[in-house]
């Protein structure tokens, strides 16, 4: 049990951390108790305590936003939780998918956060189609187009490392990994499922 495990603080409490398990985006800071964190590993599903009300509460117990945990590890120090989860909905209760949303100095999420994000858009593309869209178009036409659009990116990607041309690579590689997450969208594979099969092969 991780109760036995973790130090609380001198308030009986200890900081967790939610991440989207897929992306690896970081959602969330909240804190447990000990009965929050007893009431997560008993339901599989995350409870936290609020300071402010003094209660204890379940993510998304009135919105449905909830956060299924699907691993939950503590810091080198033990007073730390990182829950690693599947959320469903916004984690944020300003509508935004993640609570760090805000960046220093105008700048924008990277790396794989920003894929976990633009893989949300592309199923929001799927399940409600905008005329214009270009993701839109390619889930109208199937799995024939949106293939062969990801086999000619694919060419055009080693192309591009053949001719030693940095920029033209990198657009490359962007082209590809934004058909390639369509494809998977598609085909109902997630990116949490292909990080798992590379973790395997770790």
């Amino acid at each position: 049990m991780l109760t036995e495990q973790v130090k609380f603080d001198e308030r009986g409490l200890i900081c967790a951390i939610a991440q989207e398990i897929g992306s690896g985006e970081v959602l969330m800071q909240a804190y447990m108790n000990e009965e929050a964190l007893r009431k997560t590993e008993e339901t599989g599903f995350a409870h936290y305590y609020s300071r402010s009300r003094k209660a204890l509460w379940k993510k998304g117990e009135t919105s449905g936003h909830v956060q299924k945990v699907v691993n939950a590890v503590f810091d080198c120090d033990r007073d730390c939780l990182l829950l690693q989860v599947e959320q469903t909905g916004a984690a944020c209760h300003t509508g935004n998918y993640s609570c760090f949303f805000r960046t220093e100095r105008g700048g924008e999420r990277t790396g794989a956060p920003f894929l976990g994000e633009l893989a949300r858009v592309i199923k929001a593309r799927r399940e409600a189609p905008e005329e214009g869209s270009y993701t839109s178009y390619l889930f109208e036409k199937g799995i024939d187009k949106i293939a062969k659009k990801t086999g000619e990116e694919a060419v055009e990607t080693v192309i591009a490392a053949k001719n030693d041309n940095r920029e033209e690579l990198i657009g490359e590689c962007a082209d590809l990994i934004y058909h390639l997450l369509v494809l998977l969208e598609e085909k109902g594979v997630s990116l949490e499922d292909v990080c798992s099969e590379l973790k395997k092969r770790h």
